[in-house]
């Protein structure tokens, strides 16, 4: 799963009559926001897939951009996950000095980022133990 994909995961349809989705191009149809993420490709290029928005009443919400099979860009919108509290921003803190550290050890961006979200999981991560421990 690469790194797109794993922020996607838990993101919530922020306009539930949003789906049925249908491609302009190709019709293909996708029914739910769960089929629309799984059957649809990041953005190509390696550019991001997720564009973070306010509402006019101040609402965070991100913005999907994904590609169908066919090659037409479709984009769908989805509540923030994103914790603003105190917590939250010491958690974005502590993963981008973590990130950095990595970096500096010559691990690459997306794999660092990878190795991060299993700790934050609970699970085991050998390169970071491995790289912590010297």
């Amino acid at each position: 799963m690469d790194i797109h994909n794993t922020y996607l995961n838990g993101l919530t349809s922020f306009i539930e009559t949003a789906f049925p989705k249908t491609c302009a191009v190709c019709g293909k149809k996708y029914l739910t926001a769960e089929q629309f993420l799984k059957e649809t490709d990041n953005m190509p290029t390696g550019k991001s897939s997720l564009k973070e928005a306010l509402e006019d009443d101040g609402t965070s919400i991100v913005e999907v951009f994904r590609n169908c099979g066919c090659g037409s860009t479709l984009m769908d919108e989805f509540n923030s996950r994103r914790d603003d509290s105190d917590r939250g921003q010491k958690k974005r803190e502590e993963f981008n000095k973590l990130l950095k550290f990595l970096e500096s050890q010559n691990v690459p961006p997306a794999e660092a980022r990878t190795e991060i979200l299993k700790l934050y999981k609970g699970e085991k991560s050998e390169k970071l133990n491995k790289l912590l421990s010297n």
